[in-house]
């Protein structure tokens, strides 16, 4: 096996035995209301974190301002305005293609 492969099934075995471990170390008990704030709001900063590395990242020595932040925008102002998520994506993608095209 390659070096890649290794790593994916490293990381498979680490997140199943991570996602494991809660039930087992709980058992019966169930979290006081503060934790499962803090559980519930995890996904989602953790998401946010990922796009905006994606976003903002791609140089290595600082910040990328290009047409993902046009894209990212779009996406912004989409979800401002309630559209459903299909819209989103589309508005999104179209941004970015013609900013990319533009510059």
């Amino acid at each position: 096996m390659t070096a890649v492969w290794v790593t994916i099934a490293g990381l498979t075995i680490g997140g199943f035995l991570i996602k494991a471990s809660g039930p087992l170390l709980l058992g019966s008990r169930t979290p006081s209301e503060r934790a499962l704030g803090v559980i519930v709001l995890v996904a989602p900063a953790v998401l946010t974190s990922l796009v905006v590395y994606q976003t903002f990242g791609g140089h290595p020595t600082g910040l990328t301002i290009d047409a993902r932040v046009a894209g990212l925008a779009a996406a912004g102002l989409a979800i401002a305005a309630r559209l459903p998520i299909i819209a989103i994506i589309v508005i999104a993608a179209v941004v970015t293609a013609l900013a990319r095209l533009a510059f």
